[in-house]
């Protein structure tokens, strides 16, 4: 019998060679190409530093509306910043990154000069064992997404040429992957919300309802719903446009939303008309909600080419048990909010079951 040689591995023996840089690195690429946030955090805290030889290392996203680092996930045995504002004085090493997006990565960071960090800087430097680190933006269409940062590296106590390639490469990776993340998540909330007023649309607003019934049935309570319609909407397009008329629902959309609590869902049910439903709320309570709704509006108007329009809308309200449906709740509540309409406007109209008549 003959000898079968190992192609794979080049020798003879069952002894495996070691795996090149391209092998390692190949699967970790496919696994970071995803939209799993967790999954590249993983990757990121646990792959890569038993990759380049580092002991620590975190991930963070950035914030952009608030200029804010948070913390996704790190290795680190001891406590380490949570969030990292853009705007602290100092700035931290992350933040200088961020902002100059330009990778910092030394073997001695005391003595890094492009551009100078001083300890300062640095509040948990007592914390690491060395003084080398790779703090690494990572960047999405010239947009910063986050920041990779690893350190302590312990043999050599310094990065090499290839440990700068994978860094590099993996920091292009990652940042791509999480643009992706944002931008699938934006995407996702553009289909959710009206892009008019920025408020639920309708299909939205039937699946949130669905959902808070089922919750009043599992967990009991009520539910109270707000129908509004702008007044007089119909004149005000003849009148001065629909550009007026687009800027006068917008108003309105911004002044229901600041009458109503963080938990109650507001949405452009239709072209003129809102709803918002209002969880574990007695009628009672609603009422009140309609009425701050109904003055707030009134005291408002919008300008539009040196014309003043002043604002006025039409509310119904009801309040329903868990057994009610979708369908009964808004034919309920429109009802009522018809009877507003016909009662002269700018008014609020109390929907109430036989039972309560």
């Amino acid at each position: 019998m003959t000898k079968r040689t190992n192609e794979s591995n080049g020798h003879e023996d069952g002894h495996s060679r070691p795996a090149s840089t391209l092998e390692l690195v190949t699967p970790l690429a496919r696994q970071i190409n995803s939209l799993d946030i967790d999954r590249i955090a993983d990757i990121c805290v646990t792959k890569i530093p038993a990759l380049v030889g580092s002991a620590f290392a975190s991930l963070y996203a950035l914030d952009e509306p608030n200029h804010i680092l948070h913390l996704v996930r790190c290795n680190h045995p001891f406590p380490i910043n949570k969030i990292v504002s853009l705007n602290q004085v100092p700035p931290s090493p992350m933040v200088v990154a961020v902002k100059s997006k330009e990778l910092i990565l030394t073997g001695d960071i005391d003595t890094y000069t492009k551009p100078i960090i001083k300890r300062s800087q640095r509040a948990f430097a007592e914390n690491y064992a060395t003084s080398n680190c790779a703090i690494v933006p990572l960047i999405c269409h010239d947009g910063v997404v986050g920041v990779l940062n690893l350190a302590d590296k312990a043999e050599p106590a310094a990065f090499t040429q290839e440990d700068v390639f994978l860094i590099e490469l993996f920091g292009q990776l990652i940042g791509a992957s999480i643009g992706n993340i944002k931008l699938f998540e934006r995407i996702q909330r553009q289909a959710m919300l009206d892009g008019l007023t920025g408020l639920m649309n309708h299909k939205t607003f039937y699946e949130s309802l669905e959902r808070e019934l089922w919750r009043s049935r599992r967990y009991g309570g009520t539910i109270s719903m707000i129908m509004a319609d702008i007044d007089n909407l119909k004149a005000i397009n003849d009148t001065c446009g629909h550009r007026a008329g687009d800027k006068v629902i917008r108003e309105i959309g911004r002044r229901i939303k600041e009458c109503i609590r963080q938990i109650d869902l507001a949405a452009r049910y239709g072209g003129d008309e809102f709803a918002v439903i209002l969880p574990n709320t007695l009628l009672e309570e609603a009422v009140l909600v309609s009425q701050r709704i109904v003055d707030a509006v009134a005291g408002s108007s919008v300008s539009w080419q040196g014309v003043r329009i002043p604002l006025s809308i039409s509310v119904g309200v009801g309040q329903y048990g868990a057994d009610a449906n979708p369908e009964d709740i808004t034919s309920r509540s429109d009802r009522a909010l018809y009877s507003a309409k016909q009662s002269g406007k700018n008014t609020v109209s109390v929907f109430r079951s036989c039972e309560e008549t």
